[in-house]
């Protein structure tokens, strides 16, 4: 089930190549959502500034920190299971120091240090550039933390280091923090709120980036579609602003455009967007660039109005298919993919198959299912009793998930016979013979190495597919490859 994922919240050791200055040793896991793993390369590079080398070996470490994921229940079990882990090495090399950074690190901060005692430090999403200082501190023997959430923060002016990077795709972080208070939702709470990223720092990544042979970039935020850079500050501040703030202020549009006039041979993604707040400028945008991928990730969480309103969505069922149907007018062949809730408190069975109908309407791509589970601390654990069983939860995500398989089947059908422009990005996990790549609508697409080469835009013609994967054979490079 390549792109229909239940779960996302696998740890990676990170490693980064090796500085001979540095003779302390990092080992960095990360968990949860792409801008957790953005979040680490920007950590390796303030920590390889004061003497730091990444490693994947874990015994090795002289510092082990998690980044994790607060958004569901398995992910902080998950990262509570590797703490024992950790713990128990610590019997044996006493001197390793052991960290939390990210969301759990926000909402959990006391039990760690003061209750559990199971960690050394603990750092907020918010406070890495005072990771010096705070070795210091754990160095000299006292716990160490700093959560406190930032108006201001973006990390622009950190050059993030490439964890174990591919060398052709890369992460760029463009926005904070989140608005949106979805009551299911810990974001807004362990990352703060929105403000965005000086344009100018932005596109001076991505001209790096190119200049070191990376091919494909994806623009990050928790909702990259409220981007608004008007010279710094919050974005619920905007209306603050002067009339000369806001007359050269840059949205989201504008910053796509920018983008891919930068770079018109480097691919640009991005994620994740919320339907509230897409623009029809934004996919005029996408349409005017054939260096915009053309593929959104749109979670809609439900497809029931009352559902959508006790969540705190922003947008109705209707809203949600006009801006879909305006997608497939200007992008006839855009890849959607979607996040679902199931079970959400209060979700009737009538309410599970307008989900359904909607699924039926859309026909995604592919998309991200989850089980609804609480999250101490958000509006819907303190006024939503939980009160969908979990067996009636499991059943209507099997429904969702085999829902979804058949029109990820159905999406796949419809490229055989096409020519299509792949990015190779590594070997294909179940043969070797073959690059892993993927096209514009995000699917990935396997093909014999023949003569290219990673990092290569390759024509491929489309000859089979499963539910997730296309089957092809290379033609020959793309225009994007000279």
């Amino acid at each position: 089930m390549e792109n229909i994922i239940v779960e996302s919240n696998q740890g990676k050791a990170l490693a980064i190549p090796h500085n001979p200055l540095n003779q302390r040793k990092l080992y960095i896991e990360s968990y949860g959502c792409q801008m957790n793993f953005s979040d680490s390369e920007i950590v390796a590079s303030i920590l390889g500034g004061v003497g730091f080398n990444t490693t994947e070996k874990l015994e090795e470490a002289d510092l082990v920190l998690l980044n994790t994921c607060s958004i569901r229940d398995k992910a902080e079990q998950t990262v509570r299971k590797r703490l024992k882990t950790f713990n128990a090495l610590k019997k044996t090399k006493p001197k390793m120091k052991v960290g939390v950074l990210g969301c759990m690190a926000e909402r959990l901060k006391h039990q760690f240090l003061e209750e559990e005692k199971i960690v050394d430090l603990v750092v907020g999403p918010d406070a890495y550039k005072d990771l010096p200082h705070l070795v210091e501190e754990i160095d000299d023997g006292r716990n160490a933390i700093n959560v406190i959430l930032s108006k201001e923060e973006t990390y622009g002016d950190i050059s993030p280091v490439r964890l174990n990077s591919n060398g052709v795709t890369a992460l760029v972080s463009i926005t904070r923090g989140c608005d949106n208070m979805c009551t299911f939702c810990v974001v807004p709470f362990t990352r703060g709120r929105e403000r965005s990223r000086d344009p100018q720092s932005i596109v001076e990544e991505i001209n790096d980036l190119w200049s070191k042979g990376f091919k494909e970039v994806t623009l990050l935020g928790q909702n990259v579609d409220s981007y608004l850079w008007y010279g710094g500050g919050l974005k619920k501040d905007f209306d603050k602003a002067s009339d000369f703030q806001k007359a050269t202020s840059v949205n989201f549009a504008n910053l796509l455009a920018l983008c891919a006039q930068a770079q018109p041979k480097m691919r640009f993604r991005f994620s994740t967007s919320n339907p509230q707040d897409m623009s029809l400028e934004v996919i005029k945008t996408m349409s005017q660039y054939d260096n915009i991928p053309n593929y959104i990730h749109l979670p809609v969480q439900s497809g029931s109005n009352p559902i959508l309103k006790a969540m705190n969505r922003q947008h109705t069922r209707e809203e949600y298919i006009k801006l879909i149907d305006n997608i497939r007018q200007i992008i006839p062949d855009c890849g959607i993919s979607q996040d679902m809730i199931a079970g959400f408190p209060g979700e009737s069975e009538e309410n599970h198959q307008e989900t359904l109908s909607l699924m039926e309407y859309v026909k995604y791509d592919f998309g991200f299912m989850f089980a609804y589970s609480e999250r101490p601390g958000t509006s819907a654990a303190r006024k939503l009793e939980d009160d969908v069983p979990e067996m009636v939860k499991k059943r209507r995500l099997q429904e969702i998930i085999d829902l979804q398989r058949e029109h990820s089947h159905v999406r796949t059908k419809g490229h055989l016979g096409k020519i299509e422009e792949v990015l190779i990005e590594k070997t294909s996990k179940r043969n070797v013979n073959e690059w892993s790549g993927r096209n514009s609508q995000n699917t990935v697409v396997v093909f014999p190495k023949a003569n290219f080469k990673v990092g290569d835009f390759v024509m491929v013609e489309i000859l089979d597919c499963t539910s997730a994967t296309l089957i092809g054979r290379g033609l020959k490079l793309s225009e994007k490859s000279f």
